[in-house]
């Protein structure tokens, strides 16, 4: 069996596999919660979009963390996670992974009393 692969030539020229920009991003919000590890209190899980272009993908991740923490090693950590999770499950070249940092949770903030109407 294995002689017949190999006899098929390279894979790459065997045809083409298609992956649609939503499976790749959810790829990259996986890793990104990976990445960064355990989500905030009453913060949401991180997620992610895609462009794909000829087999080069860009990547933007939108996430929460908790403050105090040092969010350039965080983030930091996130983009090397993203790029090579998809990288390896994949096969495409990340060029760029942009990271949002859309909130910082604070002890005192998870303390205040939830905005809304009172009873």
């Amino acid at each position: 069996m294995a002689a017949d692969l190999a006899s098929r030539g390279p894979v790459r020229d065997r045809g083409a596999t298609s992956i649609a920009d939503r499976v790749v991003a959810k790829i990259a919000a996986q890793a990104a919660r990976e990445g960064v590890g355990t989500v905030p209190e009453g913060g949401s899980k991180p997620h992610a979009s895609v462009v794909v272009h000829r087999d080069v993908a860009r990547v933007a991740v939108s996430l929460e963390l908790d403050y105090p923490t040092d969010v350039g090693r965080r983030c930091g950590a996130v983009r090397g996670r993203v790029r090579a999770r998809v990288e390896e499950l994949v096969g495409m070249e990340v060029h760029e992974v942009t990271v949002h940092v859309e909130r910082l949770h604070s002890p005192l903030t998870r303390q205040a009393a939830p905005r809304g109407r009172l009873s």
